[in-house]
């Protein structure tokens, strides 16, 4: 009997490494593709995160020409006043 106890032990061994080699095995590819996952979602954060940065530098150029573009008339303004101001200035003498 004690032989047959021992065999019985063997098996019940044998049978729960091969239950817990299945399940690391198990568990380490669940690491692994959420590692990868995770490794997508940061390249993709990254290329969101350079998207991010050129359309604002895209922004700020165009708000700075806006705001030139506004600027112009009034120069433009300011030198047509200039000239008249000559012109007047030469006929009433």
């Amino acid at each position: 009997m004690a032989a047959e106890e021992v065999l019985q032990t063997v098996d019940h061994y044998k049978t729960e490494i091969e239950r817990l080699t299945k399940e690391l095995t198990e568990t380490t590819h669940e690491k692994i593709q959420a590692a990868e996952y995770g490794l997508v979602v940061l390249e993709e954060k990254l290329t969101l995160k350079q998207q991010y940065d050129e359309l604002e530098a895209e922004y700020d150029s165009l708000k700075q020409e806006l705001e030139q573009l506004k600027e112009g008339p009034l120069l433009l303004k300011d030198v047509i006043y200039d000239i008249l101001n000559q012109l007047a200035f030469q006929f009433s003498m």
